[in-house]
């Protein structure tokens, strides 16, 4: 860090952590948790409490430059509505879905707090700062997204090219629970498995909302216990999205020339093979719903797992739920495309339900407080939905 405090003793990068970073030593460093072709992660401390820092690249010099700056004296500031345009090019270069419909509040949404409230024109330092955080795509997804979905890290502060999220435990696929139990925030009176109950809901509840609160679908192409995580009331979080796609993008993806169905999977996103054009089609053939339902519930509630009680009636029944969940091609990604109305979608949506009813029954059983699930508590859901 010492090259990226010289920066900014320079006043060539700024961000609300720098100071922090830089002169008052309130940022400090805990280990490195990844690093490969320039990538960082790092475990640290900010005034206290647990972050983590990443960068795509090593170095502030390896990202693209602001063009718009070689054409201002080194004292100018540039106002907002200068650069708004340059960063709104930016996020849809990288994912048109990411676009808001109020472009005069996108710059300070993907800056941060500090400047939601500025009327003021931006330094060079700023814009070059924001610039090299526009080009790292996870960043732009979590600082979009943290408003309008709790599934997703939440963004707490950036200097330079580096921005800290929020800590979170990561899940294991070692682990019989996914996830570590031991520092939730829920009634003492919950045994391990009505908590598990509680985060499969929330896993179902992540599916929905990624499916139907933005104007595309966002899908998830790596789907694996070590990019989530659980906050201490058990919501589900998406810590790495850097496979996450909106539709537009999915499609690009999986739209190449192919010979058969295996030349159309990308990571947990796949298609299926035209055998006379070979073209893969442009739609996703499975869902995020079927590859939890494969890689997350079937290890949670298979029998081995369950022991005596895997031959409960309610038991039984999850198992069936889970294993057609995992074994039904298209899911609720089918809904658009179909116009709501064909097979794949009914057939998604139908075990999507089946899946609640059944874990909300499964609370209900174990004695639970009566809550069942928070917003899954019926079939019809309320929300807000905000399309960009």
């Amino acid at each position: 860090m010492l090259l990226f405090c010289l920066e900014f003793g320079e006043g060539s990068v700024t961000g609300d952590m720098c100071e922090d970073l830089c002169v008052l030593g309130l940022v400090e460093y805990k280990r490195c948790l990844y690093y490969e072709n320039g990538k960082k992660v790092i475990e640290a401390r900010w005034r206290g409490n647990p972050v983590i820092l990443k960068s795509k690249l090593e170095n502030f010099s390896s990202y693209e430059p602001l063009g718009i700056l070689d054409y201002q004296d080194a004292a100018d500031e540039l106002s907002p509505l200068d650069v708004v345009f340059y960063a709104t090019l930016e996020v849809s270069r990288m994912n048109s879905a990411l676009i808001t419909g109020n472009s005069s509040g996108s710059l300070s949404r993907l800056w941060g707090k500090k400047l939601k409230k500025r009327d003021k024109s931006y330094s060079r330092a700023e814009l070059a700062s924001l610039w090299s955080l526009l080009q790292q795509e996870e960043y732009t997804f979590l600082r979009v997204l943290q408003d309008l979905s709790t599934h997703v890290a939440k963004v707490l502060g950036s200097c330079g090219h580096f921005y800290a999220v929020e800590y979170l435990s990561a899940g294991h696929a070692w682990d019989q629970n996914i996830f570590s139990l031991e520092e939730v925030a829920v009634p003492r009176l919950w045994t391990a498995r009505e908590m598990v109950h509680r985060i499969a809901l929330s896993f179902l509840d992540m599916v929905w909302h990624f499916d139907n609160d933005f104007t595309h679908k966002l899908h998830l192409c790596d789907i694996k216990p070590e990019n989530f995580a659980i906050r201490k009331d058990l919501t589900v979080v998406a810590i790495d999205v850097d496979m996450a796609f909106f539709e537009p993008k999915m499609r690009d993806i999986l739209d190449q020339n192919c010979s058969s169905d295996e030349d159309c999977n990308f990571f947990d996103c796949s298609s299926r093979c035209d055998p006379e054009t070979h073209r893969c089609s442009p739609r996703r053939r499975n869902s995020n719903l079927q590859v939890i339902c494969e890689k997350i519930f079937r290890p949670w509630f298979s029998p081995t797992l369950l022991g005596a009680k895997a031959g409960l009636p309610l038991q039984v029944e999850l198992q069936r739920a889970v294993q057609e969940c995992s074994e039904t091609d298209g899911g609720m990604e089918e809904a658009e495309t179909d116009g709501g109305g064909g097979e794949g979608a009914g057939r998604g949506s139908d075990v999507h339900q089946r899946l609640l009813s059944i874990l909300n029954r499964l609370l209900q059983e174990g004695g639970s407080s009566g809550e069942r699930g928070g917003a899954w508590e019926g079939k019809e859901h309320v929300h807000t939905a905000l399309n960009f």
